[in-house]
């Protein structure tokens, strides 16, 4: 198949992309490369995957554009006929976002507005799309299930990518185009990016400086390996979404429609303490860290977990890489990376 990745410079988007082209498949990636985090990374990042195609053969194509201009859009939409479209292009931080919200708007409201469209227009079989797990916001019935209302997001960040849902959930009603959306928690892995927990910890711990260890370290997460998450992308993607013929409109389901539309979480079903994670990190690495323990940061949520059920059902996939294992993987990749 011909595949749009969006974000393919980005964490998830790099290795969905890399995966995509192993197995065979031609990809076209679109990507800002902007530099809400060290752009050398995204740019090593890229050269890898023009390494990947090298190797596989497998046809691949970089483009750099903003999603916010509509015209670089449907400039790409106009030269490819994609089989599907995977967009994980996004303003990602929960923090960020109380900084700087216009980002937000620019890139996961109007940028998703004009791949949605231009998947609308160009008749694209299946769009697939990044959600994320805080969109449960003030939730606290554990594990989260896609079955729950969302509608208490703690921070803008979530607010907008319920929006995406929202808005994919009224285009698969008008158009009938399929759309599925992922709700990612607390992806991890080699590649990460520098702004996110296990990056700064791993190199704070090796240059001996303090790490900051919010909510005392009480709170936990459902910490999944960046490869479980891109298998649970690509199956989620080769599987169409279809209405559900028992969706009942005076008991809506908020996971499904009668529409070609619905809603997945992906996450390893085994939520981890904070300060156990912190212990996995200290034993790769040899190293005790030093904690300056914090309260909890506003637009925080203090325990994240995934009822996965629902895409073990659909696509008979449940990521299940154990912490210590993925952890240990990405410090391999973070000394070879950095030479540390």
């Amino acid at each position: 198949m011909k595949i749009l990745v969006t974000g393919h410079a980005g964490f998830i988007g790099f290795h969905t992309a890399q995966q995509l082209l192993r197995r065979g498949d031609a990809v076209v990636g679109l990507d800002v490369v902007n530099d809400y985090y060290d752009p050398t990374l995204k740019e090593a990042r890229l050269q890898e995957l023009q390494r990947t195609a090298d190797q596989t053969g497998s046809a691949y194509h970089s483009i750099r554009a903003n999603l916010a201009d509509r015209a670089a859009v449907e400039q790409c939409f106009a030269q490819h006929r994609f089989d599907r479209v995977i967009h994980l292009a996004a303003q990602a931080g929960v923090r960020y976002s109380l900084e700087n919200p216009h980002a937000y708007v620019e890139s996961n409201l109007i940028g998703f507005t004009h791949i949605i469209e231009a998947c609308r227009h160009a008749n694209t079989p299946h769009l697939t799309y990044a959600s994320t797990s805080s969109v449960y916001g003030a939730n606290t019935q554990m594990p989260f299930s896609e079955h729950m209302a969302t509608v208490h997001p703690l921070q803008f960040y979530a607010a907008t990518k319920r929006a995406n849902e929202l808005m994919a959930h009224s285009y698969s009603h008008l158009f009938r185009l399929p759309t599925t959306g992922l709700r990612f928690f607390t992806v991890y892995g080699p590649w990460g990016r520098p702004d996110m927990a296990l990056f700064q910890f791993t190199k704070n711990i090796l240059e001996g400086k303090p790490i900051q260890v919010f909510n005392n370290g009480n709170h936990s997460r459902d910490f999944t390996y960046v490869d479980d998450i891109v298998e649970g992308v690509i199956r989620a993607s080769d599987q169409i979404a279809t209405p559900n013929p028992a969706w009942d409109s005076k008991n809506p389901d908020p996971a499904t429609s009668n529409a070609p539309w619905r809603l997945f979480n992906i996450g390893n079903n085994s939520p981890v303490n904070l300060i156990e994670y912190i212990n996995a990190i200290e034993q790769v690495l040899g190293k005790q860290a030093i904690k300056e323990l914090l309260p909890l940061q506003p637009g925080d949520v203090p325990d994240t977990y995934a009822d996965a059920s629902r895409l073990q059902q659909a696509v008979g996939y449940k990521p299940a890489t154990p912490v210590t294992q993925g952890v240990a993987a990405f410090i391999d990749w973070y000394r070879e990376y950095y030479k540390a």
